[in-house]
């Protein structure tokens, strides 16, 4: 995902492919609208953005005025997916957006302090109630399924130690605590990535929320329409590929993901994991 502010949006020549001068778009993830102001760009007649985050709908409200009655934005959940009428395209650009890595107050990333919250949208769970609460199995477990890290029982171990003399309120903190459980190699990645990615992930519910959306973004689309998935993580990508491929009513487009060129992947880093796959809702015979 990206935001308005001097990040771009990733994919944008493969998502104009697919997407680009159709009638009417669903833009599952908003964000700051950057691929949104692509398609609109192309010529595409109508286009809906969703986006869970009040922030990022009113920054792309913005940056899109221009479009008028062309754009429109919804702040909710993709799993719910407007209804209302067929459209000829819609489109996911999973993960977290620059809107909100980039805001140390959002408390999504281990480079910032901040408070340790991490929702996308305000209400509910958050980070902190999570590793405040959270049992050290269940932490564990968290870790190592959405995070894929490997010393997941060394990290929950240390977060409970750790909240046993003190509840664990900030970004730094966390960071701190991991990266004393598990080291930091010169030159690599930080130690915490995968704890964060892993509790991210945990709190806003994004594996559930992506498992209940895509048949029902699929529910919505005209003969002809095409549904294209951006994904930056392997279980993502997993869903995405495998209810691209069973769902008797698509034709994959994509054999195989697309990913960046060299030349994005350079230029963008936050490109470099992107995986793309797209299908097309088979017209009735």
């Amino acid at each position: 995902m990206e935001e308005a502010g001097g990040h771009e949006p990733v994919m944008v020549e493969e998502v104009l492919r697919f997407l680009g001068g159709r009638g009417s778009v669903i833009d599952m993830t908003l964000g700051g609208g950057g691929h949104a102001e692509a398609l609109l760009g192309s010529g595409v007649h109508q286009l809906t953005g969703i986006d869970r985050d009040p922030e990022a709908i009113a920054t792309a409200r913005v940056r899109l005025a221009r479009f008028g009655d062309r754009f429109d934005a919804v702040q909710t959940r993709f799993s719910n997916v407007p209804a209302e009428h067929r459209v000829d395209g819609v489109l996911y650009d999973l993960g977290v957006s620059s809107l909100q890595l980039d805001r140390a107050e959002r408390g999504f990333a281990y480079r910032h302090d901040g408070p340790l919250d991490m929702r996308m949208e305000r209400g509910g769970e958050s980070a902190m109630d999570l590793v405040n609460s959270a049992s050290e199995q269940d932490l564990a477990n968290i870790l190592f399924e959405l995070g894929q890290e490997r010393r997941s029982r060394r990290v929950a171990a240390a977060i409970v130690r750790a909240r046993s003399r003190s509840p664990i309120r900030t970004t730094d903190e966390l960071a701190g605590v991991v990266a004393s459980a598990v080291g930091r190699r010169r030159g690599g990645p930080h130690p915490a990535r995968r704890t964060f990615q892993a509790l991210r992930i945990a709190v806003n519910r994004e594996l559930e929320e992506l498992t209940a959306s895509l048949p029902r973004a699929v529910g919505v689309l005209a003969p002809g329409g095409r549904v294209v998935v951006i994904s930056y993580h392997s279980l993502e990508d997993r869903i995405a590929k495998r209810f691209l491929l069973e769902a008797s009513e698509l034709d994959v487009l994509t054999k195989r993901p697309l990913v960046p060129s060299e030349a994005e992947a350079a230029r963008n880093p936050r490109a470099r994991s992107a995986k793309l796959r797209a299908a097309e809702l088979r017209a009735a015979a």
